[in-house]
Order: C-alpha cells, then sequence, then structure tokens
C-alpha cells in the first residue's frame, strides 16, 4: 500500500520523524504571534565587555537535558548522534575524535574527524538569535543556558556548509534541503517551542502546516 506521502507525490519521510497527527497537535499547542520582534539588545559573544547572553558555546549547564556530566555540549552532541564514534584516550568517552554523521538535514553520510571539525557544526534547531527576540531576553540567565543547551529537543549534529547557509532562519524562510527531513525538523522545532513556551510567527507556523501535510 502507498504511504500517504507517495499518494502526495512526496518521498516517505526520514526514520523517527513524528506523524501528521503528532505535528498537528503541536501547531495546535504552539503560541503564535504576527511577526518575529526586532532583535534588540542580542550578545552572543563572550569577550570582555560582551554580554554573553546564553553563555559561553558549549560550556552546558548542571540542569541541560540529556547532558553527560563533566563533557561539552557539543561532544555530548557528537556522542549521542555520531555513529562508529571514536573518543579521545583519557577523557572517559567525552571527547569525539571521530565518527560517521547520517545528516538529519540533506541526508548525507559525512566522516567526521577532529582535525576539521566545521564539517560537522551544531545546529540549535530554534535559533538563538530568533529566541532572544522571541521572549528568551526576558528570561534568567538559567533557563537561557539550558535552552542553549538542550541535546535532546534544540541540538543536533548537521553538515557544517548546510548550518552555515541556515544561520538564525526559522522555518517561513528556511526548510532542510532533504525533503525527506521536513517532518523531522518540523517536529523538534515545535517541541523546543512548545516546551519552551516560545512562540512561531504566522508565517512560520503555515510553512509547518504545509511540511505536516506531508507527514503520513
Amino acid at each position: 500500500m502507498a504511504t500517504a506521502c507517495s499518494v502526495l507525490g512526496h518521498p516517505p519521510p526520514a526514520p523517527g520523524s513524528p506523524t501528521r497527527a503528532e505535528l498537528e497537535t503541536l501547531l495546535a499547542a504552539v503560541r503564535i504571534i504576527d511577526a518575529r520582534p526586532p532583535l534588540r539588545g542580542y550578545e552572543r559573544g563572550c569577550q570582555a565587555n560582551q554580554a554573553c547572553v546564553f553563555g559561553p558555546a558549549w560550556t552546558g549547564s548542571p540542569d541541560a537535558p540529556g547532558g553527560h556530566i563533566g563533557c561539552d555540549s557539543r561532544n555530548n552532541v557528537l556522542g549521542k548522534q555520531l555513529r562508529e564514534v571514536r573518543f579521545r584516550p583519557g577523557t572517559r568517552d567525552c571527547v569525539v575524535d571521530a565518527g560517521i554523521l547520517d545528516d538529519p538535514y540533506t541526508g548525507k553520510r559525512i566522516t567526521f574527524d577532529r582535525s576539521h571539525p566545521r564539517a560537522v557544526q551544531i545546529d540549535h534547531v530554534y535559533p538563538l538569535a530568533a529566541a532572544w527576540a522571541m521572549g528568551a531576553a526576558e528570561w534568567p540567565l538559567p533557563q537561557r543556558l539550558r535552552f542553549a543547551n538542550d541535546i535532546i529537543r534544540n541540538l543536533l549534529a548537521v553538515d557544517g556548509e548546510t548550518n552555515e547557509t541556515k544561520g538564525d532562519r526559522t522555518p517561513a524562510d528556511w526548510l532542510p534541503p532533504a525533503q525527506p527531513y521536513h517532518c523531522f525538523y518540523a517536529g523538534k522545532y515545535l517541541t523546543t517551542a512548545t516546551h519552551y513556551d516560545l512562540p512561531v510567527t504566522i508565517a512560520d507556523h503555515k510553512a509547518l502546516t504545509r511540511v505536516a501535510e506531508t507527514c503520513p
């Protein structure tokens, strides 16, 4: 029997993708606002005299979901998401030296080697700049640290070039290049938004609704 996606002319979604019904539940639960507010007071850098609004990159949070105590968030994500992982000796299975990524944005198989770290980057599915504009500016710092280091919901190891192309764009302006991963991405985005009570714009909601219609 043909799947709903193939009937509609779409390839089947990637493994681990939510169903249409699950996405519709999230779409009904998420807050919606007219448009993304202006970005004011956002300073990610942590050098002297910089605001460091989400804390130093990848330093983690003691209560960030999914963390491996003693490891930074980047290595935590790599260790959980890569296959055939090789850890640096003497780091208690913390520092990832090599592995293979099945990229959740392009579908490509990428060989990761720590000597070329930019090939695989860690993406915030719900971008930090967008979160700041959408309400995180009002959060206390510990909550911003949890959000920025949430391995379960908001962090993904992805193709580096694709991550740089995405930047801080949200679903109305960016979806994964590989269509089979749209349902997966929509689920991650909406799960993060609802868990942290972050809104989506009307345009984002429309884009994610169109994605849901392609899911079985």
